[in-house]
């Protein structure tokens, strides 16, 4: 059993940095006499007056005390929070899962009305939009670490950790993993050196390099289409294929964090649409209904099937879903197929404006 003193330890003060937001949460466990402990937390802006609040209206004893601490501590985590205002990792319980510091640059998506003038425009190349899951891997010395989108340290399909320990660099590069095969597409650090601000072009040239280096079939420079020529011929050749879609970046833009409110220097399309939802209900016969967070609060999206090599999900969990279209009137999803969780997306992510409406048949 931990000693009193161990226990008035059990306290954090947590930061959010990300563009404009500023953010802080404190969390304690402390004593509220009679053996019994209360879990209080702090949170606002940084500089400004907190609100406060208990986790425990009523005093609970230690472990339970201490379950919901940590409970609280993870769920900050993992919507990137630190122990230190310059984004320095909070180091308690596993390394799993933990913030890295990291957060990769997201597309926005666009319609294909705009597709043309992309594939026209000298200033933008084009590549692939993978199926899989977003990626950072960092090498520092002897440590080898993946990143998912939402900046979280996560374990490395074993053949990209063997393929990652070849290359004798320390760097940073980002992509998409799919299976035991990484797509890598940006380079962002090299031997101390940060490419941030560097030209796309040339952030590629010197991935393109790196991986030129080594001797290994899994870590795989993604294909970019330049000219106009390369540019409709890829597109072409994604579509009849059925792949997801295809991105195109500016070959002059910086690495940003995060996704731009609109514009930026990076889109995405694609050809089959695809949802981040949240499972509402687990019914009969492995299926699970769906909802997205639309102006007027959360609604049902659709009943989906789960494969029977995939884990049913439970309330709560968030899942992406690959359909037809959506239904104007319902909005509800025509031909759902089940693609699997996602750990990576927020239940805020999961908004109804995701959806992608069958087309309006003109008399």
């Amino acid at each position: 059993m931990n000693t009193l003193a161990t226990k008035l330890n059990d306290s954090v003060t947590l930061y959010f940095r990300e563009g404009r937001s500023d953010k802080v949460y404190q969390c304690a466990v402390e004593p509220a006499g009679n053996g019994k402990f209360s879990v209080t937390f702090a949170y606002g802006r940084r500089g400004s007056t907190l609100n406060t609040g208990t986790k425990t209206s009523n005093p609970v004893g230690y472990d339970e005390a201490k379950r919901i601490f940590d409970r609280l501590v993870q769920e900050k985590m993992a919507k990137g929070y630190t122990s230190g205002p310059d984004r320095t990792p909070y180091c308690g319980g596993n390394a799993d899962k933990q913030p890295s510091g990291l957060l990769p640059q997201l597309l926005n998506p666009i319609d294909e009305s705009e597709i043309q003038a992309l594939i026209d425009d000298h200033h933008y190349c084009a590549q692939e939009k993978f199926d899989g899951r977003r990626m950072l891997l960092r090498k520092q010395g002897l440590v080898f670490e993946g990143i998912n989108r939402k900046g979280l340290i996560v374990a490395l399909p074993d053949s990209v950790l063997q393929a990652f320990s070849r290359i004798s660099d320390d760097c940073v590069l980002d992509g998409e993993s799919i299976g035991d095969v990484f797509h890598a597409f940006d380079l962002l650090e090299l031997n101390g050196t940060d490419l941030r601000t560097s030209a796309y072009r040339d952030r590629l040239t010197a991935l393109m390099n790196l991986l030129a280096s080594v001797q290994q079939r899994v870590i795989r420079f993604t294909e970019t289409a330049y000219t106009q020529e390369q540019k409709s011929r890829l597109f072409t050749k994604l579509r009849t294929a059925g792949k997801e879609g295809i991105v195109f970046k500016r070959l002059n833009a910086p690495y940003t964090p995060g996704r731009p409110n609109s514009g930026g220097p990076q889109f995405k399309y694609k050809f089959c649409a695809t949802l981040s939802a949240v499972v509402s209900k687990v019914n009969a016969q492995r299926s699970v209904e769906i909802r997205l967070l639309g102006k007027d609060g959360w609604q049902s999206a659709s009943n989906v099937t789960v494969p029977v090599n995939e884990a049913i999900p439970s309330v709560g969990e968030v899942v992406e879903v690959r359909y037809l279209y959506a239904f104007p009137e319902s909005r509800s999803l025509h031909q759902p197929v089940f693609l699997g969780k996602r750990t990576d997306v927020e239940h805020h992510e999961c908004m109804a404006s995701q959806l992608k409406f069958k087309p309006v048949e003109e008399p």
